[in-house]
């Protein structure tokens, strides 16, 4: 026996939550942090936090398959999918439409019970246009599903998924299993992040599509947290994850080999706090920045409010390598001696706090830590 779906259990599996009291109350206390900072802000900040939180989500979640999508059109198709654009935004890349109709989608159908035609929907919505991909079914074919690294003639098999001929009968299993331990199911689970986490896992080694199969992994993953919590969760599992890409690897494959799951568990758990915590950092800055935005605003020209407004939405991170009189050329669309004359002014009204001198003079905001 070489695989966790070859276990003699599965898919009952094995796991002692005995240890983890401390870990889910730091969940709970998280997932209460944020509720009550969300409650406390206006409308126009939980719409930017949320539309933050899918971007985050549908770019990284792509990036972890090591696809790069275009932002820009990530935002429109959020935006457009939300409703909230006056009419439709231009969306050229497809792949960042797909991913982002997806992320929406599964999360404005949170509480609804999991089926084979959603996940087909969700699969044909992901990789919409594929030319390659049979979209909306389940893999079919003799040659083994394998998740494989290394260089032709040096491969190292990482996993292999159950035969295409079992499919069926096992996501049959996994949507009963999904449905019933939903809130009010017959099994259900209480504690969301330990279901999010056997969801997660129960997913990925059956891999039940030709591609796609990690990325709606990660939707069902947060897909179980929200019905659980009776909520659509305000985190992006996909943020953490890349973050950390090796550590998600090697948890996954050494998971996949053993019916017994415990350590799976509390590495998702923990993954999922993270995910929390960057969310709360990412709302705290918000607040501060619509502060520092409210406080520079009047005193900044039209160039001025362009630069500064793409500064902020770097998020909490920062402007990489700060902002740099060439960078400002390029943003505001002007001359040197223009961006020279706007840097100074900015860090005389102390909105942005310059380092470094002469040539390699750079410049970061000045927003405060309270």
């Amino acid at each position: 026996m070489n695989y966790i779906w070859q276990h003699s259990e599965w898919p009952e599996f094995r796991y002692n939550l005995a240890d983890m009291d401390d870990i889910l109350f730091v969940f709970a206390e998280e997932t209460g942090h944020i509720s009550g900072i969300l409650k406390g802000t206006t409308n126009a900040l939980q719409v930017e936090t949320l539309i933050n939180t899918l971007v985050a989500e549908a770019i990284k979640t792509s990036e972890i398959e090591g696809e790069f999508l275009s932002r820009e059109d990530v935002v429109s198709s959020i935006r457009n999918n939300l409703g909230m654009a006056g009419k439709p935004e231009p969306v050229k890349d497809r792949k960042a439409q797909g991913a982002a109709e997806l992320i929406v989608t599964a999360r404005n159908s949170y509480a609804a019970p999991l089926t084979e035609a959603m996940l087909f929907d969700w699969h044909q919505t992901l990789l919409k246009d594929s030319k390659t991909i049979d979209t909306g079914a389940w893999r079919k074919g003799m040659a083994p599903m394998q998740v494989v690294s290394g260089s032709i003639g040096k491969e190292k098999v990482h996993f292999e998924a159950p035969p295409s001929e079992r499919v069926p009968a096992e996501m049959a299993q996994f949507i009963e299993w999904f449905n019933a331990t939903a809130p009010g199911g017959s099994r259900e689970m209480t504690k969301a992040p330990v279901r999010s986490a056997i969801a997660h896992l129960y997913f990925e080694t059956i891999h039940p599509f030709e591609d796609g199969n990690g990325r709606i992994g990660r939707v069902i993953a947060e897909k179980a947290l929200s019905q659980t919590l009776g909520r659509p969760v305000m985190l992006s599992l996909s943020r953490t994850i890349e973050a950390e890409r090796k550590k998600y690897y090697h948890s996954l494959e050494t998971a996949q080999k053993n019916i017994y799951i415990t350590a799976w568990i509390a590495y998702f758990v923990q993954t999922i706090i993270d995910a929390q915590i960057q969310t709360r950092i990412m709302l705290d800055f918000t607040l501060k920045k619509t502060r520092f935005f409210d406080q520079f605003k009047s005193l900044l020209n039209e160039r001025e409010t362009k630069v500064i407004q793409k500064m902020l939405e770097t998020g909490p991170d920062g402007f990489e390598g700060g902002m740099t009189a060439k960078k400002y050329m390029s943003i505001a669309k002007t001359s040197k001696a223009t961006a020279t004359r706007d840097l100074q002014h900015l860090a005389e009204i102390q909105c942005l706090a310059p380092s470094g001198g002469g040539r390699s003079t750079s410049y970061q905001l000045r927003i405060p830590e309270n």
